[in-house]
């Protein structure tokens, strides 16, 4: 009897999906031990992380744009303002998806693109999981924890991702002030010796209930939250060599906050008749952030000028409702539609007190409380056409209204609506006659609405006040930005887990917003403002293949990838040369590398980055410098058993420091303010046990 062997091949949503996406699963998010998320984000193909390597805090950027361009969700949502993912523990993500192009069923606030951070879902056997890990270098000492407990009986599963994390630090951050008269003379030298040390600790919990009845009928309750809080200290001494001494010639400042996010989200899914598919789903969230700051200013000959302790307490309340109608009505098609609303609910109150000292200033203090009301509503439909087995098309349109009502004790109430239609569209060709060459193109409408914050026209001052530090405050009448887009690229699939991709993209952006720089009773003041239109290109290439896929001969199970992103943009209202948009980063790249023993016993390997930096013109008068930034991580995992193994990690092996610059210049001469953070390794052990 002839045998016959059958091999499916799996849907692979990279390669098969009409929309273009990448999927990061939980093996490779967990590879290299990290502890927050925007470690596991810097390798990945086109995505950078401003700031110094080995501190948290940095910014996530596609194409290189920062300042909101970049639509970060948590289980396809937006989080509320002050939530950041350096809080998140990738233990508990379940899959990071990442959007090149807009989607009509995601909100249109995705200029450069979408990442949506997806959390655990309970799995199909019973899993018991516990992870115990501690990490160090120089500078900092961590400590963390995982638990996953899930399990099944019937049509009922649940699933539980329990972590926490501790987070110990002490940095250095030297800085220069210099100054130079119109002619060209040097007038400002002053030197800055500065450290900040603190601490950082906080617990993730993420339940999941999940009920499928027969028929195909789905519940899912999901929970999430998230506690932590905050201390730092920070030191500053600043010896003036040549011209104007600084407000206060030494800094102190204590402070810290904390927060709790928690979020319920609730989702059902009815099947229909004739294969329909309608999904609810609704959410409430809630938000508390206390955060209180004491600093203190010395003057040389003086002493105490300065005592000023402020305290902020912020709570955010949030419902919301999604709705999901999808049919295969016509042969070929995949209509669908919905609806997504939500209102959020912003209460704030700040409070400052200063004591009156000999050689200060006046103490100025203030009572401060605001409340803000955000309403979304956006109303979209979409269809995927199977033209033909080789040729896709993804047709969207989305109308997504905002409306903010802001009012506060210190300015009269500010409120601003904005609506945005975006016609959406994207196809896939695999090409004629090739087995794993195929070709996208994207056109879309996209916009990134004004943060609330950066609405409300209160000042946030500086202890230092100058061009390079100024206060901050919002602009009523700031406007959203639009961006026209198009999207194309080449991807060519030539083995199993092998890849060569070519990616080029567009924007053109009006109501660019930048922030401007104002001298107001006699202190510098920064404050959004929209100032017409901007361009910005990107070509991206990636490659990622196992050698045996190159190489005919018997080799090591090797597998390597690679990625180069170029960035280009230009303001068109500030002059060049380095007219970029908010420090866009112009190059950066990944390579990395995996090897796995025969045995699967151990698995090794590293990973390279770079992104540079480079000058910046933000406006006529004002620039900026960043350094390039290089990170050598490695890692190893040792599987004693089927239960037991030990997964080793060193990261920011290079250890080099990172610098940054801000220039403003004018009629009356140049003042430049430098920071240099320094870094080193750090090293970390996770041990991983199952029961």
């Amino acid at each position: 009897m002839q045998t016959v062997e059958v091999k499916g091949s799996g849907y692979d949503p990279r390669r098969d999906d009409t929309a273009s996406k990448m999927i990061v699963g939980s093996e490779e998010i967990l590879k290299y031990g990290d502890t927050n998320v925007t470690d596991v984000l810097k390798r990945l193909p086109g995505i950078t992380v401003s700031g110094a390597a080995g501190r948290s805090g940095g910014e996530i950027r596609m194409r290189g744009l920062g300042s909101g361009y970049t639509q970060i969700l948590l289980n396809g949502e937006r989080a509320p303002a002050g939530f950041s993912l350096d809080t998140l523990s990738p233990d508990v993500i379940e899959r990071i998806e990442i959007l090149h192009a807009a989607s009509a069923e995601y909100s249109t606030q995705s200029i450069a693109g979408t990442i949506n951070v997806v959390l655990k879902k309970a799995v199909k056997t019973a899993q018991r999981d516990v992870k115990l890990g501690v990490g160090g270098g120089r500078d900092a000492f961590s400590s963390n924890g995982n638990l996953q407990l899930s399990d099944k009986d019937g049509i009922f599963s649940y699933s539980l991702a329990a972590s926490f994390y501790r987070y110990d630090y002490h940095y250095a951050n030297p800085a220069r002030d210099l100054g130079y008269a119109p002619e060209g003379q040097q007038n400002l030298l002053r030197s800055s010796k500065g450290t900040g040390d603190g601490r950082s600790e906080g617990i993730n919990m993420s339940p999941r209930l999940n009920w499928a009845f027969p028929g195909g009928d789905n519940l899912t309750a999901q929970f999430f939250l998230n506690v932590g809080r905050n201390e730092s200290r920070t030191h500053s001494r600043t010896d003036t060599l040549m011209g104007l001494r600084p407000d206060y010639d030494t800094n102190d400042s204590d402070g810290g906050n904390h927060y709790v996010f928690g979020r319920t989200d609730l989702t059902w899914v009815r099947k229909l008749d004739g294969g329909a598919r309608l999904e609810l789903g609704l959410r409430v969230g809630l938000s508390n952030n206390s955060s209180d700051n004491h600093p203190l200013g010395h003057i040389d000959g003086v002493g105490l000028a300065l005592d000023r302790s402020a305290r902020v307490d912020a709570s955010e309340k949030s419902v919301s409702s999604t709705g999901k109608y999808s049919s295969p009505l016509i042969p070929g098609h995949a209509l669908s539609m919905g609806w997504d609303g939500s209102y959020g609910k912003r209460d704030e109150e700040r409070w400052q007190r200063e004591l009156a000292l000999p050689g200060g200033r006046p103490p100025f203090n203030v009572d401060e409380d605001f409340n803000a009301d955000i309403k979304r509503l956006a109303l979209y439909a979409q269809d995927e056409w199977e033209i033909t087995p080789r040729w896709s098309m993804y047709a969207g349109v989305r109308w997504e209204g905002i409306d903010t009502r802001s009012i506060g004790n210190t300015y009269d109430e500010v409120q601003q609506r904005s609506s945005v239609w975006s016609p959406l569209l994207q196809t896939l060709w695999k090409l004629p006659d090739t087995k794993g060459d195929q070709v996208r193109l994207a056109l879309t409408r996209t916009y990134k609405a004004p943060a609330t914050s950066s609405l409300i026209p209160r000042r946030m001052m500086s202890t230092n006040n100058s061009q390079t530090e100024p206060d901050r405050e919002g602009n009523p009448n700031l406007k959203p930005e639009l961006a026209l887009g198009i999207d194309a690229s080449y991807e060519h699939y030539w083995a199993e887990g092998a890849l060569l991709s070519a990616r080029a993209s567009a924007r053109r952006i009006d109501g660019y917003t930048r922030q401007g720089l104002l001298y107001i009773n006699e202190r510098w003041v920064s404050t959004p403002v929209n100032d017409g239109r901007a361009n910005t290109q990107t070509l991206e290439l990636e490659a990622k293949f196992p050698l045996r896929a190159v190489l005919a001969a018997p080799v090591p199970a090797i597998d390597l990838r690679a990625s180069v992103s170029r960035n280009w943009s230009q303001v068109e209202h500030v002059p060049g040369p380095d007219n970029r948009l908010d420090q866009q980063t112009p190059v950066s790249g990944n390579f990395g590398l995996d090897y796995k023993t025969p045995d699967g016993m151990l698995t090794t390997g590293g990973s390279f980055n770079f992104r540079n930096g480079g000058p910046v013109r933000i406006t006529e008068r004002q620039s900026a410098y960043t350094s390039p930034r290089r990170d050598l991580d490695i890692y190893a995992l040792w599987k004693f058993d089927a239960k037991n193994q030990l997964r080793l990690a060193v990261s920011n092996l290079l250890a080099q420091d990172f610098e940054s610059t801000t220039t403003y210049a004018d009629a009356s001469g140049t003042i430049v303010r430098n920071n240099i953070s320094p870094s080193s390794p750090q090293a970390r052990a996770t041990l991983e046990m199952k029961f």
